[in-house]
């Protein structure tokens, strides 16, 4: 059960004004599915030297990075991602054409990372939003817009409609819906593939199968864009990181406050530490989150709020094990608290059209997450604008 909230006095969100004139605008042609069989396709490596001599020079490469350089937030859809149709995150709409989600997509990614550092965007996908499809054709612009920013884009499946069980619904159309997609950003480096988010209708051994079979049918795919969920609902990555048919790829990591009881803080640490093991350097923490607009303090140290200590727990994790951290959700999520937004969104959206901005509605999670990802081996991430800078406080409690 979730727990209840107590009352509290929501917090003012810090307002951040429009995105910048000056952001870049590059002209990408949206490139079609090839039509050569999928086996035929060759792959760029994390090294230029590699790069194919098919290869454009406006396809991007770049250098191998460890699960620490991923640090970022989730983009999802409203009313969360499970849907049987186009799975369109919030701020995009469906009538969107691909040069409008693209100069979308590029006022919300420079307003993620002037708020908070962050280098990483976590997108949906699923059958109905992929390359070839009038809505996936469109949507590439979010994908797109992310690279030409910078940013690593981690693309993972959202099962079509939330009744499936936890299991891919259609298998014919998750193998043509992942050959589309890789062939579609196979030369771009910065674009990483989950083959399924939260897979808990399969057992831990199942799922392995699962995921290495995926590997297998696309051995092209270099395992550093690989993105292996953690049995269940990515709960535990200890299985598919002792898989020997899985090494080399990435291990994904969802753990939240709700799906336990209230814990003090040492034994959130000892949860998160049992749930990483020993792979904490394959492993990005890619769905995390709390409370957002009721006024917590997350820099709060000895906080008898167990949303606190969660949130506290989960980014000294990251940090003491060297792991990437992509909090849930920044846009979308679901609605179940609150009638129009998730309330541990980070941000809420402003403007119209492609003139969009956003408001944090928590500092001082923004300051958790630039703690968690100035650790030892991360990049110490910018944002000119945050107006604190990242706890001098030692690791731990």
């Amino acid at each position: 059960m979730i727990p209840l909230l107590a009352k509290r006095t929501p917090e003012r969100g810090r307002s951040i004004g429009p995105a910048r004139a000056r952001r870049r605008v590059l002209a990408v042609t949206l490139s079609a599915c090839l039509a050569v069989p999928f086996s035929a396709l060759s792959y760029v490596s994390a090294s230029a030297a590699d790069r194919p001599a098919d290869q454009s020079a406006g396809q991007k490469v770049e250098r191998a990075h460890s699960a620490a350089d991923f640090q970022g937030v989730n983009w999802a859809r409203p009313k969360d991602n499970f849907v049987d149709g186009p799975v369109v995150p919030e701020g995009l709409s469906v009538s969107d054409d691909y040069g409008t989600v693209k100069a979308k997509a590029s006022a919300v990614y420079e307003e993620f990372r002037e708020t908070s550092g962050a280098n990483t965007v976590r997108l949906p996908i699923n059958t109905h939003s992929v390359p070839g499809t009038e809505w996936g054709d469109a949507y590439a612009g979010a994908v797109d817009a992310a690279t030409e920013n910078g940013f690593k884009v981690i693309l993972s499946y959202w099962e079509d409609g939330a009744s499936s069980g936890g299991r891919i619904v259609d298998t014919e159309a998750f193998d043509a819906m992942w050959d589309a997609v890789v062939s579609r950003w196979r030369f771009d480096s910065r674009v990483h593939f989950e083959p399924m988010n939260e897979p808990h209708g399969y057992s831990a051994a199942e799922w392995a199968d699962v995921a290495a079979g995926w590997i297998a049918d696309r051995p092209g795919v270099p395992r550093n864009r690989i993105f292996v969920s953690g049995h269940g609902y990515n709960g535990d990555v200890t299985a598919v990181c002792d898989d020997g048919r899985l090494a080399g790829t990435y291990l994904s990591l969802h753990l939240y406050a709700f799906q336990f009881d209230s814990m003090s803080y040492e034994e959130w640490r000892e949860l998160f530490d049992s749930r990483i093991g020993d792979c904490g350097s394959r492993t990005v923490l890619d769905e995390f989150g709390a409370p957002m607009d009721d006024g917590r303090d997350y820099g709060e140290a000895d906080s008898t709020d167990n949303f606190v200590r969660y949130i506290r727990a989960a980014t000294d994790a990251v940090r003491s094990h060297d792991m990437g951290a992509v909090y849930w959700p920044a846009l979308g999520g679901k609605h179940t608290y609150r009638p129009d937004y998730d309330w541990y969104s980070l941000y809420a959206l402003q403007g119209s059209g492609t003139d969009l901005s956003l408001r944090v509605r928590n500092d001082s999670m923004i300051d958790r997450l630039r703690y968690a990802w100035d650790g030892a081996g991360h990049a110490a991430p910018a944002a000119a604008e945050h107006r604190s800078s990242v706890p001098a406080t030692p690791r731990g409690r």
